[in-house]
């Protein structure tokens, strides 16, 4: 007898390292970091500890280039690319997390922007660290999360991945030309995209009213070109069919976030405007002074 329940006993536990052996490694058990293609030996060193791997070994690496830059995004195929990332795949429900490990070397975007432009991508549950030992735009790091995914076999559409590009460019062009601070944008954007799960809208002027709602709403004046832009952008999604249904609570998410951040700066939905006007009032005044 006990020689039978020793032998069931060894055929249980080679099961159980057969199953285990089996089974294959989940996305969440290491990491994936992509370097941009032009840093130097030092430079990626830099960045390695920026983005703490300590051992080499846990982790996936790759180089993003100029090539991939075109691949994913039909972008320049010539640019060069210093922008890094780290990205971790998370279980479903997880959610997506940004950081940028090195905001004074992250020029034009921020945190929230990254997490918009990836959840129109369509990026949903990851944990992503951004880095770069040298002041970039920061636009490339798109690229090399896009191609982590790719690395992983998790294929990601390629118009949502170019749209994803267009929104940034989006967000940063109208923190330059419009003067918003980079959290009116991360809202404003991110209110239309709410708005766009709540009313699922059926035609281009029904975007157009979604837009013009929120510019109200948010007490944000822009140019007639730079509206038409922003039009373009969510009437594209539209055409694409993306369902922000489905990450409404990430979006719920950062949008708390930039308020916070707004609260904490001051930035009210007029900060801006009240600047402007506060200037333009001043400049008539000394005017007025010479007339």
């Amino acid at each position: 007898m006990k020689h039978k329940l020793k032998a069931i006993g060894i055929l249980l536990l080679i099961a159980v390292l057969t199953i285990g052996l089996a089974v294959p490694v989940n996305a969440t058990s290491g990491s994936i970091v992509v370097y941009g293609e032009q840093l130097t030996d030092e430079q990626r060193t830099e960045v390695r500890e920026i983005l703490e791997v300590s051992d080499t070994g846990a982790v996936q690496e790759y180089d993003v280039t100029g090539e991939d830059y075109a691949n994913y995004i039909n972008g320049n195929p010539n640019a060069n690319m210093y922008s890094s990332a780290k990205i971790t795949l998370e279980d479903s429900g997880e959610g997506l997390t940004v950081n940028i490990a090195t905001p004074d070397n992250i020029t034009e975007v921020t945190n929230e922007m990254y997490a918009n432009a990836l959840l129109t991508a369509g990026v949903e549950n990851a944990t992503v660290d951004v880095a770069s030992p040298a002041a970039v735009t920061g636009h490339s790091a798109l690229t090399g999360i896009y191609k982590a995914y790719d690395a992983e076999g998790e294929e990601l559409d390629k118009e949502r991945m170019e749209l994803a590009n267009d929104e940034l460019n989006v967000a940063t062009d109208l923190a330059e030309e419009e003067g918003m601070s980079q959290e009116k944008v991360s809202e404003l954007l991110t209110e239309i995209k709410q708005m766009i799960a709540d009313q699922d809208p059926a035609t281009r002027e029904d975007v157009e009213q979604i837009v013009q709602e929120q510019l109200d709403n948010l007490e944000v004046s822009l140019s007639e070109a730079d509206r038409q832009m922003l039009v373009d952008l969510f009437d594209k999604m539209r055409d694409l069919e993306i369902d922000f249904d489905q990450v409404r609570s990430q979006l719920e998410d950062i949008a708390s976030t930039v308020r916070d951040q707004m609260d904490e700066l001051g930035l009210d939905a007029s900060f801006w405007e009240k600047v402007g006007n506060f200037f333009a009032d001043l400049f008539e005044s000394i005017s007025n002074l010479f007339r």
